[in-house]
């Protein structure tokens, strides 16, 4: 492709009012508002004067900056061109916004969680969001991420396991085998943190608002929590079950699992074959062979009696490489020398059901993912607290966009954000008024025009409930 004229003979100027660069924010920011956004921060949050009033116009803002592509505070501008004034109300500058974050103390981002929690169980009740067949599972993820900061102006900032400086989100999310996942839970913590820390608080949250959107272990519906080893602690099952959930998290190398891996008889491994290789970070290889059994196991035996939790170790095996060499240099066979995968589980499904199971849990890294590459590019503030409002307002533009996409298409519903940024949301529009009516005129033969006004009249026209 290249420009039909000369570049000299092409002229570009900033001088069209009436043009808007995302017009799919107007169903998008429609959809919020009939979950009853702005009606939740106005209803929970108790900001003060200096920065905290209209709230329900600035969290709603901050919001669609994040969808349109805003990954710091100055590119909330991006709301304020063209035609956006006459499209939406309630449009603030960049630093009204800032000044808003700024005002957020511990208190107010618990109660900004709140808002996201009870914002996600009404997107979940209009939108197909979290899909859920009669005794279908939903598996709930818990896991933390570094995000890396420059300079020393980053309140909370530290080293931690990864040994890059920044800040440590905590972050909880919902899915089902039909469903893509759903952020229902965050915490920002210092970046020194241990991983577990809050885990268990978050975990309550994250369970409270899964029985929210549907997925009630009181009423029969399954939960399973999926963790990794770094989650491998009593508080974290206890919370679990407390809340109806079931638990699969893997077993970290203690001396107690080590003996009951020890006492597993020979005749008792059952060979597996992956169809897809998995990657081995300790090899650092493709497995696509390995070995699993399970026995019986009691947790935390160093504890209380009361806090003794029993159920399965579910343990892959896998023959090492041999780490010696032999005559002429050249590695010639395999020895029949393992490395062990624990999972410490109560779940219902037979062994093989439920490693397989447990190894979903691989999702939460992709949401870590869609998050980096979007409003988490960047922790904007210097102020812990007001990054910590970022992060619950990046939760809930996830979801938000997630069920925009799920009005679209199956597709779209599964979709990353870039992708419903792409397609969906990032569409010009020109404005014009006839009779009292606004109408968006969008590029004609738009690839994904007919998901678009798929995605518009659902979320705009809702059909009337009979």
């Amino acid at each position: 492709m290249r420009l039909s004229h000369a570049p000299s003979r092409v002229t570009a100027v900033f001088d069209e009012p009436n043009l808007v660069s995302f017009a799919g924010l107007a169903p998008v920011m429609a959809l919020a508002g009939r979950a009853g956004l702005a009606d939740l921060v106005a209803d929970t949050l108790t900001l003060n004067e200096a920065g905290g009033v209209n709230a329900q116009l600035k969290v709603p803002a901050l919001v669609a900056g994040m969808i349109a592509g805003a990954d710091s505070i100055d590119d909330m501008a991006l709301l304020r061109h063209g035609g956006m004034g006459r499209l939406f109300d309630g449009i603030r500058a960049p630093s009204t916004l800032g000044t808003f974050l700024r005002s957020f103390t511990f208190g107010h981002v618990r109660q900004l969680d709140a808002v996201a929690a009870g914002f996600l169980t009404s997107l979940a009740a209009t939108t197909p969001l979290l899909l859920r067949d009669a005794g279908a599972v939903t598996y709930v993820d818990i896991d933390d991420t570094i995000r890396a900061t420059h300079g020393y102006a980053k309140q909370g900032a530290g080293y931690g396991y990864t040994h890059v400086r920044g800040l440590n989100a905590l972050i909880a999310i919902a899915s089902t085998p039909t469903s893509a996942p759903v952020i229902t839970a965050t915490r920002l913590r210092k970046g020194s943190t241990n991983s577990a820390r809050g885990a268990a608080g978050l975990i309550a949250d994250a369970l409270t608002t899964t029985r929210r959107c549907g997925g009630d272990p009181r009423a029969g519906a399954l939960v399973i929590l999926r963790a990794d080893s770094a989650y491998y602690g009593h508080d974290v099952i206890a919370a679990a079950r407390r809340h109806g959930a079931r638990f699969s998290v893997t077993a970290r190398m203690t001396a107690t699992v080590k003996a009951a891996i020890a006492g597993i008889s020979e005749d008792s491994w059952t060979p597996i074959h992956y169809p897809n290789a998995i990657w081995d970070a300790d090899e650092q290889r493709l497995v696509s062979d390995a070995e699993v059994a399970e026995v019986a196991f009691t947790a935390f035996t160093g504890r209380r009696q009361s806090d003794h939790i029993s159920a399965r170790l579910i343990v892959r095996r896998v023959k090492r490489l041999n780490p010696k060499t032999v005559e002429g240099g050249q590695q010639s066979e395999l020895f029949s020398v393992y490395r062990h995968h624990a999972v410490f589980t109560d779940s219902p499904y037979p062994m093989l059901d439920a490693e397989a199971c447990h190894r979903g849990h691989a999702i939460v890294e992709q949401v870590h993912s869609d998050l980096k590459n979007g409003p988490l590019a960047h922790l904007p503030s210097g102020r812990f607290a007001a990054n910590g409002a970022w992060l619950v307002l990046a939760a809930m533009a996830f979801n938000l966009t997630r069920a925009a996409g799920a009005l679209a298409s199956a597709f779209h519903a599964k979709a990353t954000t870039a992708t419903l940024r792409t397609q969906l949301i990032a569409v010009p529009a020109r404005l014009a008024r006839s009779a009292g009516t606004l109408a968006m005129h969008l590029p004609v033969d738009w690839p994904w025009e007919h998901l678009w006004s798929q995605m518009f009249t659902a979320a705009a026209h809702p059909p009337t409930p009979r």
